[in-house]
């Protein structure tokens, strides 16, 4: 009990509570008019009672209806009951099941905090004589009316601030208990329905796959970036000084490689970021069609990369080709990483064959003893996640002496014509 007394959440409560309190008093007030003006209008009994029963729970009910007592009630029990929702905050009801429940709710605080404001207006205003009864002058003094007990105003008296400041006490233990009941009921009855529920687990799903593929990209981007400004700057500090020519083309290289790894990465934190403005532009995710562009920039570092192309990739879908174009970069970003060798040796073979079965993407490069290539790391990882998703198949694996990467997209191909 003394913990209950110490804690600030037994007074809040009560002060929530006290607040149903003061919407009685004013439902009172108004129903006590109308209830007079039921009977002035001299209907039969049954009729009268009827009257008077929609009189008293109508008003209550039509106000708990109402879209804004759903937020409002929201906000009181946050700041005062403690109670954290799912969603954050409570919105206006804008569904008849809300409405259903807020109304719920609100009789509730209603009923409670109109118990709770009868005990406390008792308890308070009896507490008050008791606490100053030793110290009343002498003489009979009734502490209630109708009750046949006296204030003597003597030290007999004594025991009657002790019961004062108990009961009132008690007041705050049974004000902290219905709180907590409240506190516990307030999720299940105020709170997102079931389906409020399911939509809202959906969107965190939505968001949580939007972050990962948002991470794939990063991952992919920046990194294929960075092996190639790793192993283009390697191959001008090794001509620096007998081909300078070479070398600034290597630069030049490393130079471009940045900045194109800067805009993606701004692409990315700009589509992570939470206060992007409605109607914001993004930049257009890479498709097979910038695979020129990709290719080139991996042979400005002196890699060789050997390009065989089948079908037309125009036909595939953009989701695919957005992928598949992230897989390729993915497997150029690898070869370079693990080939273990220098840029000027390393040859990359790329054959991307589309037909009437499906996409096929192959990528075979070179490895020495001391790669590690083998282990999957996380951008062979990134590379399954996103064939998972597409349903395909992913082989990877030593071959001879070359690793080969073969990614196989199920693709229904529509022939133009």
């Amino acid at each position: 009990m003394a913990n209950v007394l110490v804690r600030g959440s037994t007074y809040l409560r009560w002060v929530y509570l006290l607040l149903g309190a003061a919407l009685v008093l004013a439902f009172i007030l108004v129903d006590s008019a109308l209830v007079s003006l039921v009977q002035e209008l001299d209907l039969p009994v049954v009729l009268t009672g009827i009257l008077i029963a929609v009189v008293v729970v109508a008003p209550p009910v039509v106000l708990g209806g109402l879209p804004a007592v759903r937020e409002v009630e929201g906000i009181a029990v946050e700041s005062l009951l403690g109670v954290r929702f799912d969603e954050q905050p409570l919105g206006p009801a804008r569904t008849w099941a809300q409405r259903r429940r807020t109304t719920t709710w609100f009789c509730l605080h209603l009923v409670a905090g109109g118990f709770v404001g009868v005990i406390s207006t008792f308890v308070f205003g009896v507490g008050a004589v008791l606490l100053a009864a030793p110290f009343r002058s002498p003489g009979s003094h009734e502490v209630v009316p109708g009750i046949d007990y006296q204030v003597r105003g003597s030290w007999t008296d004594l025991w009657m601030p002790l019961a004062s400041i108990i009961a009132i006490a008690l007041v705050f233990v049974l004000s902290a208990a219905i709180g907590a009941l409240l506190a516990y009921t307030a999720p299940r009855v105020l709170g997102p329905t079931p389906a409020e529920r399911i939509e809202l687990l959906e969107r965190r799903t939505a968001t949580l796959a939007e972050r990962n593929r948002l991470a794939r990209e990063l991952h992919d981007s920046v990194g294929h970036a960075l092996s190639l400004v790793t192993i283009q700057a390697a191959a001008a500090r090794r001509v620096l000084a007998t081909d300078p020519a070479f070398a600034e083309t290597a630069l030049a290289a490393i130079e471009t490689s940045a900045r194109a790894a800067l805009a993606d990465l701004d692409h990315v934190l700009g589509l992570l970021r939470d206060d992007r403005r409605p109607g914001s532009q993004t930049a257009p995710q890479a498709t097979l069609g910038n695979l020129t562009r990709l290719v080139e920039a991996t042979r400005a570092g002196g890699i060789t990369v050997e390009v065989k192309r089948t079908g037309d990739l125009d036909e595939l879908p953009a989701a695919v080709s957005r992928e598949a174009y992230r897989i390729v970069q993915e497997g150029l970003t690898n070869a370079i990483r693990h080939a273990g060798r220098p840029a000027d040796e390393l040859t990359v073979d790329l054959s991307i064959n589309l037909d009437k079965t499906g996409l096929l993407l192959e990528l075979t490069n070179p490895v020495s003893g001391t790669s590690d290539h083998s282990g999957g790391g996380r951008g062979l990882a990134g590379i399954r996640e996103r064939v998972a998703v597409l349903r395909g198949t992913v082989e990877a694996g030593l071959v001879a002496d070359r690793w080969r990467l073969a990614v196989t997209l199920p693709v229904a191909v529509t022939t133009k014509g």
